[in-house]
């Protein structure tokens, strides 16, 4: 029997019992009431000036690399195959970074083909996040390493990682033989790549870059390897020297949280400021918060044509979708487009501004992509780029629903009611 002189004292566990309360108190109001970071710009600035790229080298301490070749690529049946051909013509290295990356028919390919490149001596380097890829990551990895892959998983379960839980890589980037890199928002599964249980393909985007971009690309992939496992890359089949491939100019951004203020956020918000013609914004997940709907109100305030595409009904977040429909109304108000995709599942992330400015990348116009996650965007200065990515914003939009304010107004009572306590998903999403 247990000796009663060994029991704690019922003045030290309510001692504990307090503690523990005020803590989850303090948790839950830091959580959910962290006061937002006011953004703005300190100045005016054109976005079709020589002064805005070298603000934007400036404050996001990057270079533009111009000699690019870069093709744009529209959903699966399209980037799958052509990210596919190039790892199996790989004869040095590959590298991949995802969030997501699945087992099923696409992901199965993939394994296969790099592991049939680890097998013939290609360096193959593999970064999945823990999370994003839970359930899959370990029958993901077995037959990869058992191939000669180098797998890792970011930010895995331990208890010494808890204060990080909450940052993910949410980056999807291949870089092959240090010359050709894809990036965008998909990652490594079927729904990308087919129809699946009734429902349409996920609409997305891919870009394919050659030039002096690709090292800038490997460096951002090399930057999680290097958390993982403490290996910093540096052979030079690794990093290839600049070579002229085309006549694009272009940003890498890497993006990660340091005290709540990024890198992609400041890209995103100085472009929309900038802007004095016109923003086209495709994004799956649109919860702009306080200072940025405020940015987006000044801007169509201005005169700038400003369209907004989101998920309609085929969402795969229906919560998020109340959370952002909650907000549709202020911006509205001042001459916003705003689209609802019925195609199917958009996941695509792309701003374009002025008809100059191409930016696509992982990240979503929320707080989760702006504060919390990992992101990485590739941002063109060139016109023709732009004007391909807007020609698929144009498709999409005669697939798509458009909000007025009128039927904004009279959606349904139980909306509204949801909208009252949604906001918290604006915070943490």
């Amino acid at each position: 029997m247990t000796d009663p002189a060994d029991l704690p004292h019922p003045l030290e566990m309510a001692y504990l019992t307090i503690l523990g309360g005020v803590f989850l108190v303090w948790f839950v109001l830091a959580l959910l009431f962290t006061p937002h970071i006011p953004y703005h710009i300190q100045a005016d600035v054109d976005a079709r000036s020589d002064h805005l790229v070298h603000v934007l080298e400036s404050t996001l301490q990057t270079r533009l690399e111009r000699d690019n070749r870069v093709e744009i690529l529209t959903n699966g049946d399209r980037f799958y195959p052509a990210m596919l051909d190039a790892i199996r013509q790989a004869r040095e290295t590959i590298s991949m970074e995802c969030y997501i990356f699945k087992r099923g028919r696409i992901g199965e390919q993939f394994i296969a083909a790099l592991a049939e490149r680890a097998r013939a001596g290609v360096r193959v380097t593999i970064v999945m996040d823990a999370i994003g890829s839970f359930g899959a990551f370990r029958k993901c990895a077995k037959p990869l390493e058992a191939a000669g892959c180098r797998v890792a998983a970011y930010q895995r379960f331990t208890w010494y990682r808890l204060g990080r839980l909450n940052n993910r890589t949410h980056r999807e980037l291949l870089v092959v033989d240090g010359t050709i890199a894809f990036a965008g928002g998909a990652g490594v599964a079927d729904w990308w790549a087919m129809p699946l249980h009734g429902k349409p393909m996920w609409r997305d985007t891919m870009a394919r870059i050659e030039g002096p971009l690709v090292a800038k690309i490997q460096g951002i992939l090399a930057e999680n390897w290097l958390e993982c496992c403490g290996e910093i890359m540096t052979g030079p089949e690794t990093y290839k020297p600049h070579t002229k491939a085309g006549e694009i100019a272009g940003f890498a951004i890497k993006s990660s949280p340091s005290d709540r203020s990024t890198a992609s956020r400041a890209l995103f918000q100085t472009l929309v400021e900038a802007a004095n013609g016109s923003v086209v914004i495709s994004t799956p997940y649109f919860l702009p918060d306080k200072a940025f709907r405020e940015a987006i109100r000044r801007t169509a305030r201005r005169g700038v044509r400003f369209v907004v595409l989101v998920p309609g009904s085929h969402t795969d977040q229906r919560w998020v979708r109340l959370a952002s429909r909650r907000m549709y109304g202020q911006l509205l108000e001042v001459g916003v487009r705003i689209f609802e995709y019925e195609g199917g599942m958009t996941h695509v992330k792309a701003l374009l501004v002025d008809e100059l400015w191409a930016v696509i990348g992982t990240t979503n116009f929320d707080n989760r992509s702006f504060e919390h996650n990992d992101e990485v965007n590739v941002v063109f200065r060139d016109p023709g780029v732009t004007r391909r990515v807007g020609d698929d914003f144009q498709a999409d939009l005669e697939k798509s629903k458009e909000i007025t304010l009128d039927g904004w107004r009279r959606r349904p009572l139980w909306e509204k009611l949801i909208g009252t306590v949604a906001w918290i998903l604006e915070r943490q999403q």
